[in-house]
């Protein structure tokens, strides 16, 4: 703790030397030096203050979920980590190298869905629209700070274990941008709460967010499903209490999931690496490795990844299977507390229903 604290104190200067830059260019759209595209259908951004680990992907899949059989919905991603440049729509058959790992998570999960690629929001949704006119819905995934866009509904997510409020600027902490950016969100997310949480700690959260009289909060949780094997979504297992783990992750934190599988398994062990890395061959037989040290005692024993990860590690099918690696991916779905996701649904048709161009 002691050290942690002299490092945030030593890099505290460059912080403020960023935050002299954000707040330049911020002061720069607000006296329109620089201006936000506004387009004639429905936006909604999805992002976060910090640096990953709030929980934008399975966000974005919720309100996907929500309107995908009623409105042609879009989505575009800046493509994290693609090789490939410029705009591109993205197709199941493509790996994470073309398209990023997120962007493609979402095409084969909804296939019927258009998905973007992009470094600049602004150009790529007339794009969007010339691929597919019949689109009426966009969704910006992580694009808070990607300020050329003005969306027409602002959703910034915020982790319970670790709030805008109590962060700081990169890189002696993990903000992107000063706290008070969040006065530019419609709505507010506080994400991977506890599954049990106390109406009293929810109002002490609100508190501390301060909000503005046009926002609103709601707080959401994970509901994790059935693993299944990463070649094969119909061959599934279940967390067993006799059961050893393997986790394997490359996404900013890990520590909600880290709980759960330690709560339903009898031992995990981990290996993790940096958000949204690419596995090599080496780093392959690292996993295999770790996996075959594991003494069961007669308990079975198993790998487990994330969906994100998932399309980056099958990548190396020859490799896992020739190997007969027990692979699975733990998918997840969000949830709200406090009945909050009547609300929140609301709230998103609320905006469609009563969009102005």
């Amino acid at each position: 703790m002691v050290y942690a604290t002299l490092v945030k104190i030593l890099l505290s200067p460059f912080s403020l030397l960023y935050g002299l830059g954000i707040s330049l260019r911020n002061l720069f759209y607000r006296t329109g030096l620089l201006r936000s595209v506004s387009f004639s259908i429905p936006v909604i951004s999805v992002g976060n203050l910090s640096v990953g680990g709030a929980g934008k992907t399975p966000h974005i899949e919720y309100i996907i979920r929500l309107l995908k059989d009623y409105v042609n919905v879009a989505t575009l991603s800046r493509g994290y980590g693609r090789k490939t440049q410029g705009f591109m729509v993205v197709e199941s058959h493509m790996n994470a190298e073309q398209a990023g790992d997120e962007p493609l998570q979402f095409k084969r999960k909804f296939p019927d869905i258009l998905v973007g690629v992009a470094e600049s929001r602004a150009l790529a949704i007339p794009r969007l629209l010339m691929e597919d006119s019949d689109t009426q819905v966009v969704l910006l995934d992580d694009a808070f700070q990607h300020r050329a866009v003005a969306p027409g509904l602002n959703i910034l997510l915020t982790e319970y274990g670790n709030l805008f409020t109590r962060d700081f600027l990169l890189p002696s902490g993990r903000l992107r941008e000063w706290r008070s950016a969040y006065r530019r969100a419609d709505v507010l997310v506080v994400t991977k709460c506890p599954p049990e949480l106390e109406l009293s700690e929810k109002e002490a959260l609100i508190r501390e967010l301060k909000l503005l009289p046009h926002q609103k909060v709601y707080f959401s949780y994970y509901e994790y499903g059935t693993p299944y094997y990463l070649f094969n979504l119909r061959f599934q297992t279940n967390l067993q209490e006799d059961r050893d783990v393997l986790l394997v992750s490359a996404i900013a934190r890990t520590d909600y999931l880290k709980t759960y599988v330690s709560q339903n398994s009898n031992a995990v062990f981990t290996l993790e690496y940096e958000d949204h890395h690419f596995f090599d061959e080496s780093e392959l037989g690292d996993i295999k490795k770790a996996f075959e040290n594991i003494t069961t005692e007669g308990r079975q024993k198993m790998i487990l990844t994330t969906e994100k990860d998932a399309v980056r590690l099958e990548m190396h099918k020859k490799f896992i299977v020739e190997n007969k690696l027990p692979v699975f991916v733990m998918p997840v779905q969000v949830q709200f507390h406090f009945d909050e996701k009547t609300q929140f649904d609301q709230t998103i048709k609320d905006f469609l229903l009563n969009f102005k161009v």
